[in-house]
């Protein structure tokens, strides 16, 4: 049976009583196993998989490849986070307090559920558990190094926050992804601008990769990834799969000045701030 097939189920994993739990989502509660409920405003949430490998896609929605002036894209590119990066529903977003351009990327996280290499797309759908609303964070001061590969940029602690469930049930073909700041909405894409849908992310990386079970591709944001700053409060909602929320903190900068540090250039502004650098210089050339 296939991701969108049966009735919607979601399922979330809590930390309750010392140990990790799964539960289904009972109106305003939690339903555990053994049958009590917990009010889901007093669950501590874990993410809903436990991956081998994280794989992202560089640029996915058209808005976003229209805001950065890119070329049309014949084939994706992607780059990957490790398994630290994982953050939950209601985590904290660590802005080391050297850094400045700390961004939001609401995206789909599609969860892997069985070991899928070399399957055709138009099976791809079968290999699929479920979706999650994700957030691909960046630190952008970061991208001056790494050659594009965005190992610090996109993977540092918690940097990969997924939640509140897994959900199944659901097409999300026919989603609409929206990112939020403070309530404001700062993002909006419907599923059907990615340029290379799920299917084929899925298809082309288990030719080489085998993926396996709750391994997370998260497969890309629409225009208008911006800098968030302490105290926001961060909100990824997808139709149909829910809400998932954060809130952005600083900490301090690692203790020791060694590699590369933070930037403020034009490579690393273009990327943080999108659209509005190159309103900017537009501007300078009128």
């Amino acid at each position: 049976m296939n991701v969108f097939e049966g009735p919607r189920l979601e399922q979330r994993q809590i930390q309750f009583e010392g140990r990790p739990l799964w539960t289904t989502v009972a109106g305003d509660n939690l339903l555990l196993p053994d049958g009590r409920e917990l009010a889901e405003t007093d669950a501590v949430y874990l993410p809903p998989c436990t991956p081998t490998k994280i794989i992202c896609i560089h640029l996915n929605y058209e808005s976003r490849r229209i805001e950065f002036r890119a070329p049309n894209l014949v084939t994706p590119t992607y780059f990957m986070k490790p398994i630290t990066a994982l953050n939950s529903h209601r985590g904290m977003l660590n802005r080391p307090d050297n850094c400045q351009y700390l961004n939001y990327e609401g995206e789909i996280a599609a969860i892997i559920g069985r070991p899928m290499k070399n399957v055709a797309q138009e099976d791809a759908w079968d290999y699929i558990a479920g979706f999650a609303p994700a957030n691909d964070v960046g630190a952008q001061d970061y991208r001056d190094t790494d050659a594009g590969g965005m190992t610090r940029v996109k993977g540092m602690d918690g940097f990969c926050p997924i939640g509140p469930g897994i959900v199944r049930g659901v097409d999300v073909r026919e989603s609409t992804l929206r990112t939020y700041i403070n309530g404001k909405v700062v993002q909006e894409g419907e599923v059907g601008e990615m340029t290379f849908g799920i299917d084929y992310q899925l298809a082309d990386l288990c030719r080489h990769i085998t993926l396996m079970p709750g391994d997370i591709i998260l497969t890309g944001t629409p225009a208008n990834s911006r800098p968030m700053q302490p105290g926001d409060v961060v909100e990824v909602e997808v139709t149909g799969l829910g809400k998932l929320t954060n809130i952005v903190q600083d900490v301090p900068a690692p203790a020791h000045q060694v590699g590369h540090q933070p930037t403020d250039t034009d490579s690393v502004t273009r990327v943080a701030l999108g659209g509005d650098w190159w309103a900017e210089q537009d501007k300078k050339k009128s």
